[in-house]
């Protein structure tokens, strides 16, 4: 990240480093935590979350003396410059556009909010207070998906035509009865839980293409009979089972090209978690499989014509995660004249085309997309 001292909107340099602060104590609020630790050019300064031994714990591990139980009190703190948003889905539009309104920056942890509607709210802030809102995809930030991204950039497969991507787990709903699983709070299962990482990806390697019409279908089978995940009282809020387990989509691109995703919970299938893709180009193709979370997963490269095929693996490095996420968000913050650049609309590109999807697979018929208003 660039060490320039930073600035604000009329282009006064501060004489001091950003102040930030974080709303959320779990692992997510953990990662930014430790970024603004981590990077030059700014001060953690204050975080929030409801449970006290944590939120204590933090504050001492960071040196932090504002500690909010009440993400309202840390937006209300006059001093930040930019937050840190890692809560549950359906607390994410009211606390951004809070704190947006306030005059302080925001990255939101993903999806950007339960619907597409919400995420249109939080947008419309960003664009009334001239802040910056960007929504942390930090699996595009993988040195995996870097790696496939240089080599479709380079020309070394052609032009991407169709893609199956996946995110699938065998038993890991995150916990039964708490809000992951209540879809008021949540807004869905895992296709909005961890496909909206697959969803990004996918369409990051093709170039950003819009999304011209989705056909999905969604299953809940294991989890309404209380399987494939396990209890936490921490998280419990006492709801049923309401979302999907597993999903499966067709994306219908501008241009012709098309990508499935399928994304689960909970499914028979191999033990443990696998995230990837498979993509087919004019030149070459590509296969990227990521077991457990293995830091840097296989990648191999397919290239040749006929039977002169030339299959090439590829050995990344890890990437660099939630770290990159911040200090790109940082930079850009830093950046007063292309402020209106990150407004969050990439992120709410992504809750339309599944807000389509969840349409799709309640109505059992194809939802087209209209333009981007």
């Amino acid at each position: 990240m660039s060490t320039q001292v930073p600035q604000v909107a009329d282009g006064e340099r501060l004489e001091r480093p950003l102040r930030a602060g974080v709303i959320g104590l779990g692992w997510a609020g953990q990662q930014h935590m430790a970024a603004y630790d981590d990077l030059p050019g700014v001060e953690l300064v204050a975080i929030a979350g409801m449970e006290d031994g944590p939120r204590a714990e933090l504050g001492e591990k960071y040196g932090i003396e504002r500690l909010y139980r009440d993400a309202t009190e840390l937006v209300a703190d006059s001093g930040l410059d930019v937050v840190s948003i890692a809560v549950p889905t359906f607390l994410h539009a009211p606390i951004a556009v809070a704190a947006l309104d306030a005059g302080i920056h925001v990255l939101s942890e993903k999806p950007i909010a339960r619907t597409a509607a919400e995420a249109r709210t939080m947008v419309d802030a960003a664009h009334r207070s001239g802040r910056v809102l960007e929504v942390a995809f930090n699996h595009r930030r993988r040195g995996d998906i870097q790696a496939l991204k240089a080599a479709i950039d380079d020309g070394r497969i052609g032009r991407p035509y169709h893609a199956r991507a996946i995110w699938l787990r065998r038993a890991g709903i995150p916990a039964l009865g708490s809000w992951f699983t209540n879809r008021e709070m949540a807004g869905g299962g895992p296709l909005i839980d961890i496909g909206v990482h697959v969803l990004d990806y996918a369409l990051h390697l093709f170039g950003e293409p819009r999304v011209v019409a989705v056909s999905a279908v969604t299953h809940a089978e294991l989890g309404v009979r209380g399987r494939g995940g396990s209890t936490s009282s921490k998280q419990h809020v006492g709801s049923a089972y309401e979302v999907e387990d597993l999903a499966s989509l067709l994306l219908r691109l501008e241009g012709g090209g098309s990508i499935v995703i399928e994304t689960s919970w909970a499914a028979y299938r191999p033990a443990g978690d696998e995230f990837g893709i498979t993509l087919y180009g004019t030149e070459g193709g590509a296969d990227l499989r990521v077991v457990d979370y293995a830091p840097s997963g296989e990648l191999t490269i397919f290239t040749g014509e006929g039977e002169q095929s030339q299959d090439i693996s590829v050995t990344a490095d890890p990437g660099r995660g939630h770290l990159a996420v911040v200090e790109t968000f940082l930079e850009h913050v830093a950046d007063p004249a292309n402020w209106s650049n990150w407004d969050g609309s990439l992120a709410l590109d992504r809750a339309r085309v599944i807000d389509a999807a969840y349409e799709s697979a309640r109505i059992g018929a194809e939802v087209r997309l209209p333009p981007t208003p």
